[in-house]
């Protein structure tokens, strides 16, 4: 998986891919419908070389290294740059990438990838199984910091068979093995020798074999990326990306009404009430369709008033999801009730749900010894108020917002709640990894095997890991592991149906919502097209007509 800050302009790997979450690291996502408004060009809209793509983010990119990130602005940036060995398709299905085919042996334990020839690394030297080789001992050294560590400790043994053949043994079945090796392979020749953590200079400008170049990083302001005109699947029609960090939506539909920018995620409001015009719907095209991650509240277990199950499940009960799902999302969206989405064939329909009930939750703090003894408002328990703050990131209005009625919600049974922005970056690095903060909403950004061992697994409760919160349940870590030993997707349903109702009992999270994307793209970009996985699939693809072209390098 990998954090998420923001909703994805298109659909793209996930950590898992790339082992998570991601991501590649965008979101994987299925579209429901089509774009909004349809235009009859009275021109030429034959493809055509050229032009600049410039997309809006809320917050900037952390490391352009696919091992080390965790957030899904590195890991759009990461999935220009850099390949895995597979990838999803257009119908969610497994195939090559940097690997051009792949035998698995009839007891499930080898993986044999056969590597394709002629791809090179942006400096020109060639792609080899040595890189793979490479890559694989990065990510179980216990010395590099990466959360994708567990996919590949199942290895038994990493076999280089010639410069293009590699051959991997698992010690036990690992169902998600074939899609562990959509993580992005980074450059030995790069790497070697020097110490692989976030301050090696490659992180700043690094080298890949992907669609594009990487050209220029200013912090904060924007990434710069260039065509590859040697990328082994073709050279992408647009000459360059430009990845513009806007950290409000205003500003940034602002730039998009303007021309500033091609693309950006609208908020629920904007998509319903500011673009249904004729000029806009002439000028872009709308998509929506359910994002394939969920947001939530989360909170950091160790902190002595989250401790009980009871009282976690008080706070879900005082929480009003309808009010923010219809309030805030406008009805852009569904209601959480655990670690899988509707559309995932893990989900659960039969989970226990917490429907908003203020009452219920008083019963229920009162009974875990929460009153308030002196008539002050706020419930205490042992001389100590209930009371704590939510922390969120800086330009997602719909996370802030849900924080204030959260805020009003907990009021109103007798908790104190604070609320805390922070800008994106500072969000991870200073209070999510080192686990410096007693409530968060944050979202995560899915893969579509339904493996969740890095966010719940005991096991990586570690910093700069998934299982930020700290949640520790040894029937769920059997469950885990069991569902990653087994290949029959029945049984696999069965365990994960299992993992979710403990979950929905656990509520180490409150699950709010499923919210849909919303992407609106400059109408002179030509090539989209809607699928299963996304829109993003054919990026190389999508190309400006000369007639329309903006840009000239």
């Amino acid at each position: 998986m990998n954090y998420s800050e923001k909703q994805s302009t298109k659909g793209s790997k996930s950590p898992s891919l790339i082992p998570l979450f991601l991501i590649l690291l965008i979101i994987f996502t299925g579209c429901k419908g089509r774009p909004e408004g349809k235009k009859t060009p009275a021109f030429s809209t034959e493809p055509a070389y050229g032009d600049i793509y410039i997309e809006a983010s809320i917050g900037d990119a952390s490391v352009l290294n696919p091992i080390l990130a965790t957030d899904s602005a590195s890991g759009a940036i990461n999935g220009y740059v850099y390949n895995g060995l597979v990838k999803y398709d257009k119908d969610i299905v497994l195939t090559g990438e940097l690997a051009e085919s792949w035998d698995v042996s009839d007891d499930g334990l080898v993986l044999t990838f056969h590597l394709c020839r002629g791809v090179k690394w942006h400096d020109g030297v060639p792609f080899t199984a040595g890189d793979v080789e490479f890559t694989y001992k990065k990510l179980i050294d216990p010395d590099v910091m990466t959360p994708y560590a567990s996919d590949f400790k199942l290895v038994k043994k990493f076999e280089v068979l010639d410069d293009y053949t590699v051959r991997i043994t698992y010690g036990k079945l690992f169902s998600p093995a074939l899609e562990s090796w959509g993580m992005g392979i980074v450059p030995k020749h790069i790497y070697e020798g020097s110490p692989f953590n976030m301050e090696h200079p490659a992180n700043r400008k690094p080298v890949g074999t992907g669609k594009y170049k990487f050209i220029e990083w200013k912090t904060d302001e924007q990434i710069v990326l260039e065509a590859n005109p040697d990328y082994f699947e073709g050279k992408p029609y647009l000459d360059r990306i430009i990845y513009r960090i806007i950290p409000d939506k205003a500003v940034q539909f602002m730039e998009l009404s303007k021309g500033g920018i091609d693309s950006m995620g609208l908020t629920p409001d904007q998509f319903e009430k500011e673009t249904n015009t004729p000029e806009f719907l002439e000028a872009y095209n709308k998509f929506r369709y359910s994002s394939f991650g969920y947001t939530y509240l989360g909170y950091n277990l160790s902190c002595y008033l989250f401790k009980e199950k009871k009282v976690r499940q008080a706070l879900s009960h005082a929480v009003n999801k309808k009010e923010i799902i219809d309030g805030i999302l406008l009805g852009l969206g569904n209601i959480c009730t655990g670690p899988f989405p509707e559309q995932s064939w893990a989900y659960n329909p039969n989970v226990r749900r917490y429907e908003y009930n203020p009452g219920k939750a008083k019963m229920l703090l009162e009974e875990c010894g929460w009153v308030d003894s002196d008539n002050d408002g706020i419930l205490d328990k042992n001389g100590k108020p209930f009371k704590f703050t939510i922390m969120t990131n800086h330009g997602n209005k719909e996370r802030e917002l849900s924080a204030s009625i959260i805020q009003s919600n907990l009021k109103k049974v007798g908790i104190k709640v604070s609320i805390r922005i922070i800008e994106w970056s500072a969000f991870l690095e200073e209070y999510i990894h080192p686990k410096k903060f007693e409530a968060v909403i944050i979202g995560w950004s899915l893969s579509r095997d339904p493996d969740c061992y890095s966010i719940w697994h005991s096991s990586q409760i570690k910093e700069r890991q998934y299982n930020f919160v700290s949640y520790n349940n040894p029937e769920v870590d059997s469950l885990l592991v069991e569902g990653r030993e087994t290949f029959d997707r029945e049984k696999r349903k069965i365990i994960y149906h299992k993992i979710h109702a403990i979950l929905a009992e656990d509520q180490p999270y409150t699950f709010l919502y499923v919210g849909d994307a919303l992407p609106a793209i400059s109408s002179r970009i030509h090539g989209i097209k809607v699928a299963p996985i996304g829109i993003g699939y054919n990026f190389i693809k999508w190309y400006v007509p000369k007639t329309l072209q903006k840009y000239t390098m």
